[in-house]
C-alpha cells in the first residue's frame, strides 16, 4: 500500500512579512570571528572592537566584538554575539566564545576544542568523531583559518564554548541525535537564509514560475546550495534559470510547475530530504515531519541486505547513519536507487501524472551522485 501524501502546514513561527526577510550568521561563522579576534588580543596584546573573516565563498564579513580580554598571560578570550537575522533559530543571541591559548614552543597547528555549551557527539551518522565536539567540518575550517590568518603556524589551543548552551540544545533535535551537553556548531556557507518562512516558499514558487515563463520544460529542484551547483554540473544541458534550491518545499514547487505547464522535474538531494519524500511528505521542515528509518530498513531488504543489517538500518540514528551502513556493506548503490525510484514514485503521484521525475542521490559534499533513476535529464 502506498504511503499517503502529506503537505504538512508552516510552523506558527513562519509568518508572511511586509518586505524582505534578513539574512543572519551561522554558528560556525561566529566562533570564527570569535576565534579571531582572541587569537589578535594574544599576539598583539590589544583588545578588540571588530573584527573581519573570510565565508567559505572568500567573501569577508565584519563583526562587532562584545568582549576581548586576557584571561592570563598567553590566554585570551573573545565573544560574539550571534545574529541569526529573521530566521526562527534558537542559537540567536548566543554568546560565540573563543578561548585561544598558545601550545607549547615549537608546536604548530590549531587544535580545537569545545568548551562549556557544545555538545559531544556520542552516537555514529553525523560526519563526526564520537566523542569529539559537536563542530561540523566547515566551522572548523573557518576557526583554522581565521586563526591562522593572525598567528600562522604557531600551535595554539581554541576551546569554543557557549555559556547557555546546554539550555538551548533542550530547544533542539541535539539529544535524539546524540549530541549531549550543549548546542552544534554548524553551517556550510556561513550565512542564515531563512528558509522556513512564507516568503522563501513564495520564492520558491516565483523561481518556478519565472522558468515555465520562459518556456523551459524542466524543473531541477535542489535542496540547498551545494546540491544545486552538483545538479548543474550533472545536467550541463539546461540554463541556470531551471536550477531552484527549494528548501522544504517540495510540494509548492511541483504544484507551481505543473501550473506552468511544465513537463518534468528532477530532484537532487542527499538521503535525509529523500527518505522524507519518499515516505510522502511533501514540506519537510523539521519542525513538521522526521526521517523515518524504517523506510530505509524497508529498502533494505527489498535491496537484499538481510535482515540483521535491515534491523540495524531501521534503528539508525540519522538517515546519514543508514547511508553509512549501507556504505559499509555495500549497498549503497542499490539501496539509494530504490530509494531514489520511490521519491519519484511520489512525485509524479503527487502531481497526478502530469509530471515526469527524475531523481538523484548525491553524497554530502553535495556534488557526486551516489544513485540515480536516470532518464532524461539525468545520466
Amino acid at each position: 500500500m502506498a504511503d499517503e501524501l502529506r503537505e504538512p502546514d508552516l510552523p506558527r513561527t513562519a509568518k508572511v512579512r511586509q518586505g524582505p526577510l534578513r539574512s543572519g550568521w551561522t554558528t560556525g561563522t561566529c566562533a570564527s570571528a570569535a576565534a579571531r579576534a582572541a587569537a589578535l588580543m594574544l599576539l598583539n596584546g590589544r583588545q578588540v572592537a571588530d573584527v573581519d573573516v573570510a565565508l567559505p565563498s572568500g567573501r569577508r564579513v565584519s563583526f562587532a566584538v562584545a568582549r576581548c580580554e586576557q584571561l592570563r598571560p598567553g590566554r585570551c578570550e573573545a565573544v560574539v554575539v550571534k545574529d541569526a537575522g529573521d530566521d526562527p533559530d534558537v542559537t540567536h543571541g548566543a554568546h560565540l566564545t573563543a578561548t585561544v591559548s598558545w601550545r607549547a614552543e615549537g608546536s604548530t597547528g590549531v587544535v580545537l576544542h569545545g568548551g562549556v555549551g557544545v555538545g559531544v557527539v556520542t552516537k555514529p551518522g553525523l560526519g563526526l568523531e564520537v566523542g569529539g565536539p559537536a563542530i561540523n567540518p566547515v566551522p572548523r575550517a573557518m576557526i583554522t583559518q581565521a586563526v591562522q590568518e593572525v598567528v600562522g603556524e604557531r600551535g595554539v589551543d581554541v576551546t569554543i564554548s557557549v555559556p547557555d548552551g546546554e539550555l538551548r540544545a533542550r530547544k533542539t533535535t541535539n539529544g535524539k541525535l546524540g549530541i549531549i551537553g550543549g548546542i552544534s556548531i554548524l553551517g556550510t556557507t556561513g550565512i542564515v537564509r531563512p528558509f522556513s518562512t512564507a516568503s522563501w516558499r513564495a520564492s520558491v514558487e516565483q523561481a518556478v514560475s519565472v522558468a515555465a515563463a520562459q518556456g523551459e520544460k524542466a524543473v531541477v529542484l535542489c535542496t540547498g546550495g551545494r546540491t544545486e551547483k552538483g545538479a548543474m554540473e550533472q545536467i550541463p544541458s539546461l540554463p541556470p534559470v531551471c536550477f531552484v534550491e527549494v528548501g522544504d518545499f517540495t510540494g509548492a514547487a511541483l504544484r507551481r510547475a505543473v501550473a506552468g505547464g511544465m513537463e518534468r522535474a528532477v530532484f537532487v538531494g542527499m538521503v535525509g530530504k529523500l527518505t522524507k519524500l519518499a515516505a510522502g511528505v511533501l514540506m519537510t521542515h523539521y519542525t513538521r515531519s522526521k526521517v523515518d528509518p524504517g523506510i530505509l530498513g524497508r529498502i533494505t531488504e527489498v535491496v537484499g541486505g538481510g535482515l540483521e543489517l535491515a534491523e540495524q538500518v531501521s534503528a539508525a540514528n540519522t538517515a546519514r547513519h543508514a547511508y553509512e551502513l549501507w556504505q559499509a556493506a555495500g549497498l549503497l548503490e542499490p539501496a539509494g536507487l530504490e530509494l531514489c525510484r520511490r521519491v519519484a514514485e511520489v512525485m509524479e503521484r503527487f502531481t497526478e501524472g502530469r509530471l515526469a521525475a527524475e531523481v538523484a542521490m548525491v553524497d554530502f559534499t553535495g556534488r557526486n551522485v551516489v544513485a540515480s533513476t536516470g532518464g532524461v535529464l539525468l545520466p
